[in-house]
């Protein structure tokens, strides 16, 4: 049973689609595409721009995508999946390969969802940090008992959670972290608290765009960050990926329940940050980076 999996922001890199561009020319057309939605040129962007030109959330969201979306095109024809999921802005990328959206839809609500995320980052004061080797209860415990708003924002793996929230609450758990034992605690180089209630204002404006839009009834189910279960209910779909934008990205509980429910095999589209994670939970997996 063949899970296809989608990684996040997060995952960009100097240069990155650079290497399917030079060697696959049938890539071309994505690209172009990609450009004259947008109105800029990402791929520009994507092969030359600096690690700084890839920071800006209105970037790398739809370069994240793109590059996934054109390595699974290239790929679709060796996999026969069961299920899909994606990591944060991964799961736009998931929805169309279980048929829920097409290219245009899903890039058209990336790069909506981009700009309004940027926009609430510049309105607002905020950032996150990784805290490694804690459990998580003691780490929503922290966030609970730390004086401002700080979340847990990010459950990437067993022993590594991302806590999401205002600047200076952000840096008083961090020090509760290092305190309790964590063996790292850093806030990370990043321009806003995702997932967190900072995005309210992104949130109610990337709504108005997900209710404009079709979604088809799945082939596949997708396993949602919001609940970490296979979801193939359209109107679910829809609601659960609105709510992720100020709510926790369940990865581990995603992955434990892939795991529980059968799927065995896995294909990550773009990165190896997932395929990372899910042998932190089941080393005996087969896992696949494309």
């Amino acid at each position: 049973m063949s899970v296809l999996l989608f990684p996040g922001q997060g995952s960009q890199s100097v240069g990155m689609g650079k290497d399917i561009f030079n060697a696959h020319p049938e890539s071309h057309i994505w690209f172009e595409k990609a450009d004259d939605i947008l109105g800029f040129d990402l791929s520009e962007i994507m092969f030359e721009g600096s690690e700084e030109d890839l920071k800006q959330t209105k970037v790398t969201q739809p370069a994240v995508f793109l590059n996934s979306f054109i390595r699974y095109q290239l790929n679709k024809s060796n996999y026969t999946a069961t299920a899909v999921a994606g990591h944060s802005l991964g799961e736009f990328t998931a929805l169309i390969a279980n048929g829920v959206l097409n290219f245009e839809e899903g890039l058209s609500l990336v790069s909506q969802r981009a700009m309004a995320m940027q926009k609430a980052c510049d309105d607002t004061k905020g950032t996150m940090a990784a805290i490694l080797g804690l459990e998580d209860d003691v780490v929503e415990k922290l966030c609970h008992e730390t004086q401002g708003i700080v979340v847990a924002a990010n459950y990437n793996c067993p022993g590594q959670l991302v806590i999401s929230g205002e600047i200076e609450a952000i840096e008083k758990a961090v020090e509760s972290a290092t305190e309790a034992g964590a063996r790292r605690a850093l806030v990370l180089n990043v321009n806003g608290a995702f997932h967190s209630p900072l995005m309210s204002s992104a949130q109610s404006q990337l709504r108005k765009a997900i209710e404009n839009t079709k979604f088809k009834n799945p082939s596949v189910p997708i396993y949602q960050n919001v609940t970490g279960k296979a979801e193939d209910d359209p109107d679910v779909i829809k609601s659960n990926l609105n709510a992720q934008l100020t709510s926790s990205v369940k990865w581990t509980q995603t992955m434990k329940n892939m795991v529980s429910d059968g799927h065995d095999t896995y294909i990550e589209f773009g990165a190896k940050v997932l395929s990372g994670f899910l042998r932190r939970v089941d080393r005996s997996l087969t896992v696949t980076q494309l």
